[in-house]
């Protein structure tokens, strides 16, 4: 018996990952500081190199005299247990108001501990046999967008191809494909914004690699044997609006954003079935395009104490900004709205590599 839960302890962190309820969540959590201290309230107002993840048509509002454009982030959920890691690269094209944009995000969970060889032929505990291995989650996105009309009064387009990549250790892969489109529209100092996620919906199909060996411990535990199959990410649409006000050196643009889910009820603000509605709220300050601070509440969910009492629930964030000549820095403090509250920190880095004046 004390062999049997040795062996069935390594498969504790790989079972709850083949029944998740939700498919490629990972990509909900959400990339770039700015973004993680406004709530994630970015469709309408994003206009850096992030906007390849956010809303691919942001990249259009980059001014092409920037050059090209980095972006990076690191940070670590779940009190360090799941790590979030960001690369991407703008690149202007020949058209002066079209943008190509490539993206890599990576959501992994690190040395998990495997002791399905724990024992020796013999029947002897060699703990020295215990392996590690990790389950990632990995997106590559590659971007286009374009602009139409004056800054002031314009529309941008954009849309992604993605490619998702999912690994548990050797046990378990899956490939899938996925299209994004968006759209802004400036109009004075309004922008409003609008992303669909998935419009073809999105299909990981999984393979699965269990031994012999590893097939008849899941059959002792009652577990069932996973089977190659497909995991299915439906449509989402998130619309935004936001507004800009500036007053000599001070600027201030809040953002709203109504985050519409399509695959069935979920714990949120308004909850239906097969429609439920986020909103996320964020608010930037600025002085002198140097400095930056920001703040953002999201996921409403409805909860219950112990007392049997329901309230509602909100994930809030913090952030702070400096922009020095072409780098721009960015901080938030945040966590992933889990019922303990455990706040993380997210750094995240932009950079500009202006041209040569010719």
């Amino acid at each position: 018996m004390v062999r049997l839960l040795l062996i069935c302890s390594g498969f504790l962190f790989i079972l709850p990952l083949f029944g998740q309820k939700y498919s490629n969540e990972f990509l909900s959590i959400g990339i770039g500081a700015r973004a993680q201290g406004m709530g994630n309230a970015m469709v309408a107002g994003v206009d850096d190199v992030t906007a390849g993840v956010w809303n691919p048509a942001g990249l259009a509002r980059i001014p092409r005299e920037n050059g090209l454009q980095l972006g990076a982030m690191h940070t670590e959920w779940f009190a360090g247990v799941g790590k979030n890691d960001y690369l991407a690269v703008m690149l202007p094209l020949k058209n002066a108001n079209t943008r190509l944009a490539l993206s890599l995000i990576r959501f992994g969970i690190d040395q998990i501990p495997n002791t399905l060889s724990l024992y020796e032929d013999d029947g002897t505990v060699n703990f020295d046999n215990v392996s590690e291995f990790s389950s990632a989650d990995y997106a590559f996105l590659v971007s286009y967008a374009g602009q139409r009309g004056a800054d002031k009064n314009a529309f941008y387009y954009g849309g992604n191809v993605k490619v998702i990549h999912r690994k548990i250790g050797p046990f378990a892969t899956a490939w899938g494909f996925g299209i994004d489109l968006g759209i802004q529209y400036q109009r004075g100092k309004w922008q409003f914004g609008a992303m669909a996620k998935d419009i073809t919906t999105t299909f990981n199909a999984w393979s699965f690699n269990f031994t012999d060996a590893e097939k008849e411990v899941l059959e002792i535990t009652n577990n069932e044997v996973p089977i190659n199959s497909v995991e299915i990410t439906k449509p989402q649409l998130i619309l935004g609006a936001s507004y800009t006000f500036q007053i000599n050196k001070v600027s201030l643009r809040p953002e709203l954003n109504a985050v519409m889910t399509t695959d069935g009820q979920r714990n949120t603000l308004l909850s239906a079935d097969p429609i439920s509605i986020d909103p996320n709220f964020g608010i930037e300050g600025g002085y002198n395009n140097f400095l930056f601070l920001r703040m953002g509440v999201n996921q409403f969910q409805q909860e219950t104490d112990f007392a049997g009492e329901e309230f509602f629930s909100v994930r809030p964030s913090l952030g702070v900004g400096l922009k020095i000549s072409t780098l721009r820095i960015d901080y938030a403090f945040s966590d992933v709205g889990d019922s303990q509250n455990r706040f993380s920190n997210i750094i995240s880095l932009i950079l500009d590599i202006k041209p040569r004046k010719k």
